[in-house]
Parts: C-alpha cells; sequence; structure tokens
C-alpha cells in the first residue's frame, strides 16, 4: 500500500511540473470538482470570436476540451456563466469555416438541385434531433457531464470512454488534414492569379502550408495565448465567404445557361450520392457538443435547445448562401475549392485567397491543440518559459512530428471531397448519430414509450448501416481519385 502511495504522490508531483500556464487556470478554477477520472486529454473543437466576451466564452471551452488534468466529468453551476447567444456563435462560427468553400464542388455537383437543397435541409433537421437529444443528457447522475467521453464512459464504462475518446481524436485528425488541402489549395490558387505556369504544384503547395502551420505551432505555446487571433480569424471569414458569394453572383448573372447534370457513371453516381450523405453531416457537426454544452449557463438544456435551434436556422444561412450561389454560378463544373472557379479583380480574388490561408492556419491550430496538450503532458514540460530553449525544441519535434504526418497525408491525398465524406463516416455518424440515440435511450428508457424506443433503435441500426456503407463509399472514391489523378495529384 505504501509504495501505492508513493507511486501517486510522484505523479502528482511530475504532474504540478508539467502543468501549461492554461492548465494551472484551469485547475484553480475547478477547485470544487470531485476527483473521479483519470488523467487523459480532452477531446476539443472550437469556434471563433469578434469581441472580449465572446473570445472569453472561448478561451472557457477551450479549457473544458484541452486540459489533460481536468480529473472529473462533472462542472458547479457557479462556473457557468455565457449566456445561449454567446454559445450560439459557438456553433454558427464552427459550421461556416473555409470548408463552405468546397460543398458547391462535393455536395452540390454530386447531387444536384433537388438532392442537394433537400440533402442540406434533411442532414440540418436530423443534426438537430440528434444534438438535441445529447444536450438533454447532460445532466446526469446529478453532474453536468462536460465531455462526451466521461458521458459515455458513465452510461458504458472504461472501454466506451476510451473509443469515444479515439473517435474524436479521429475526427479532429481527418479535419485538420482537409484544412491542410484547403491551405494548400489557396496558396496555390494565390500563385496561378500571378504565374500561371504550372511551376508550383499542389503538393509542394500543400507542403508549404504544413510548414506555415508548424511555425504558427511552434510560436503558440499553449491555447490561451490564441485570443487575439480568434479575431483575426473571424474577420478573415467574412472576406473569404463575401467576396466568394458577390463574385460568384456576378459571374451566374454574365454567364450563359450552365450545365446541372450529375457527372459519372450509374456506378459512380452511386457512390458519390453515398459518400456526399457524409459531407451532408460533417457540414454541420462537431463530435463534441457536450464540451461546448459545458460553458453554458444554467437552464443549461432549455439555453442549449435555443443555441441549436439558432445554429440549424439563423446560423447555417451563410453556408446557404455560399454553396447555394456557387453551385448556380458553375453548375457541375464548380470547383470542389469554390474560389478556383471565380472570375473578378485578381486583387479581390487574391485578397480572398489569402485570407483563406491564414484562417485554415489558425483554425487547424485550434483543432490541433487537444493534441498538443497531450503530448505536452505526455511526454514533458521543461520548467522555465515556453519559449526557452528546451520548451521550444520540445515543440519543433513533437508538435512538428505530428504536422508532418498530417501534410504527408494531405498531399498524398489532396482530394478535399473525399476526405469530408470519410470523416462523416468514420466520427461523425457514430458520435452525433449512432450513440447520442443510444445515449438517450439508456438515461431515458423509463420515461420513453414503446413507440419512441423503437424509433430510437431504428435510428440506431439505421445510421450505424450508413456510417459503414458511407465509409466503404469514402474509401472507394479515394481510391478512384488516386486512380484518376495518381498519389500527390495537381488538382
Amino acid at each position: 500500500m505504501s509504495r501505492r502511495l508513493t507511486a501517486a504522490t510522484k505523479r502528482e508531483q511530475r504532474s504540478k511540473r508539467l502543468m501549461t500556464p492554461l492548465t494551472k487556470s484551469a485547475m484553480d478554477n475547478h477547485q470544487s470538482m470531485q476527483l473521479t477520472g483519470e488523467n487523459v486529454s480532452n477531446g476539443f473543437s472550437s469556434q471563433i470570436f469578434s469581441n472580449t466576451k465572446q473570445t472569453m466564452c472561448f478561451v472557457r471551452v477551450l479549457k473544458s476540451w484541452s486540459s489533460t488534468w481536468y480529473r472529473s466529468g462533472s462542472r458547479s453551476d457557479e462556473e457557468i456563466s455565457d449566456p445561449w447567444y454567446q454559445v450560439a456563435f459557438v456553433l454558427t462560427t464552427g459550421v461556416n469555416s473555409a470548408y463552405v468553400l468546397g460543398y458547391s464542388g462535393s455536395i452540390m455537383v454530386s447531387l444536384g438541385w433537388l438532392g442537394g437543397i433537400l440533402g442540406l435541409v434533411l442532414a440540418a433537421a436530423v443534426s438537430l434531433h440528434a444534438n438535441t437529444l445529447l444536450a438533454h443528457i447532460h445532466e446526469v447522475g446529478g453532474k453536468r457531464r462536460i465531455r462526451y467521453r466521461d458521458l459515455a464512459g458513465y452510461l458504458y464504462g472504461r472501454k466506451m470512454y476510451r473509443l469515444t475518446w479515439a473517435l474524436q481524436y479521429v475526427n479532429l485528425f481527418m479535419i485538420n488534414t482537409g484544412y491542410i488541402i484547403l491551405a494548400g489549395q489557396a496558396l496555390k490558387a494565390i500563385c496561378v492569379l500571378y504565374r500561371d505556369d504550372n511551376a508550383l504544384k499542389l503538393p509542394y503547395c500543400i507542403a508549404i502550408a504544413g510548414f506555415v502551420c508548424a511555425l504558427f505551432a511552434f510560436g503558440i505555446p499553449h491555447l490561451s495565448a490564441l485570443r487575439i487571433w480568434l479575431g483575426v480569424s473571424t474577420f478573415l471569414c467574412l472576406i473569404f465567404i463575401i467576396v466568394a458569394f458577390v463574385l460568384s453572383l456576378k459571374d451566374g448573372l454574365s454567364t450563359p445557361a450552365r450545365d446541372y447534370s450529375i457527372p459519372g457513371s450509374h456506378v459512380s453516381k452511386i457512390f458519390t450520392t453515398i459518400g456526399s450523405v457524409a459531407s451532408l453531416v460533417f457540414a454541420y457537426n462537431t463530435g463534441m457538443l457536450p464540451e461546448i454544452q459545458a460553458t453554458i449557463k444554467p437552464p443549461v438544456i432549455k439555453n442549449m435547445d435555443k443555441a441549436l435551434w439558432f445554429q440549424f436556422t439563423v446560423g447555417v444561412l451563410p453556408l446557404y448562401a455560399v454553396t447555394f450561389m456557387g453551385y448556380w454560378a458553375y453548375g457541375s463544373s464548380t470547383s470542389a475549392y469554390l474560389l478556383n472557379s471565380v472570375n473578378g479583380p485578381t486583387w479581390v480574388k487574391a485578397m480572398a485567397n489569402i485570407a483563406a490561408f491564414l484562417h485554415t492556419v489558425i483554425a487547424l491550430h485550434i483543432f490541433a491543440s487537444p493534441m498538443y496538450e497531450y503530448l505536452d503532458t505526455e511526454y514533458g514540460r521543461g520548467k522555465g518559459s515556453a519559449f526557452s530553449f528546451h520548451n521550444v525544441s520540445f515543440r519543433v519535434l513533437v508538435r512538428g512530428g505530428y504536422l508532418t504526418v498530417n501534410t504527408f497525408v494531405a498531399a498524398l491525398l489532396p482530394f478535399l471531397g473525399d476526405f469530408m465524406s470519410l470523416t462523416g463516416a468514420l466520427s461523425v455518424f457514430p458520435l452525433t448519430f449512432v450513440l447520442a440515440n443510444h445515449m438517450f435511450l439508456t438515461v431515458k428508457k423509463k420515461q420513453l414509450s414503446a413507440f419512441r424506443k423503437v424509433c430510437h433503435w431504428l435510428n440506431i441500426v439505421g445510421f450505424s448501416c450508413l456510417a459503414v456503407v458511407a465509409a466503404v463509399a469514402a474509401l472507394r472514391l479515394i481510391v478512384v481519385d488516386s486512380k484518376t489523378y495518381h498519389l500527390f495529384a495537381d488538382l
């Protein structure tokens, strides 16, 4: 027994030495929590703010998601102070990231007008329903479960805790890979504007984008250092959304009749349609709703319902505007990166692409931060300044290695639409639809009628099958595109 106590004391002392300024702040703000969990890193997904209050809300979300030293899956009401509209802003800005530039070419081209519109609307409806189910079981066992995997662990046990953790990090890795592809496409588009000799190919642009992301990661030691960049990212997001919409509108008014037919053979249409279904759910969901809900003030369920309704009504309008306008203007020839299709003044297109490139660098760092925090705390962080030689060297080695893997995968398979489909199949379907329905059924089974229980089981089975089919379709799309364009393709 004494040996166990000694080992535990040593681990606790080591934990204190390894704490970053952010994790220390998180511990100070959560002294009232019970120590029930294990020291593991938290999943994280984040959005961007444009004023001081929203930035502070964002930082609290970061603390909930990224601190390895939270030992409890609950949180006291006294520590929650964010109104519903700030949380709604978090959800809305996540939907309207640089990925909106890819939906015209990846979703609408594959589904056409009828399928695309119905698909986006139905995906929003089922996503709202699934997220509402999850929001309504935020308080279980008399505590607020502030992390998805804590809720899964409480309901199902340790194995499900680990599986949920793995799904969340797969989700973040895939999102980061997509961001590097987007950054590479933006960089190549800038080069083409001024030098159209195809000297700088897409894989090289992706490598440069990954290098810039790594430099940014080396210079941002912890999440609290991101504050000023969050407002910058929001401003950049507005630039490329407005430019894409306006230039698409101009082109659509001046261009003759477009072809809106769905390209490909009968078999390929089937697989692209299934893959697009996964892209549809990817567009609306992060798989991190409990972590977002952790920042909202009581009444928790009522306020979260307001935030979700705002996200899926008003919040999706910019996404719809850019997606539909892009497809209307260019039809089935719409590029997978919308800014490649638009025509207009060179300086305006350059500004939009620069904004998209810089936005993806910041956004990637936000989504990669959970892994950074995990690596920092798992493998050690030296004492002293965050910019000491030891700590900077550690970040260069560890974060650089993580981003090297991301960049290599992005350059190897630079098919943005395929990655969105694969992410939706591997992580969004299981986390947002399968688990949400089963968790709700587990918690509320005594309160549900037989009919509702059957409905939830049908959702569980149906979405599970759809996830498997969508994963197969997405992998097939990657294989076909790899054969068509070859690996390290210059799209």
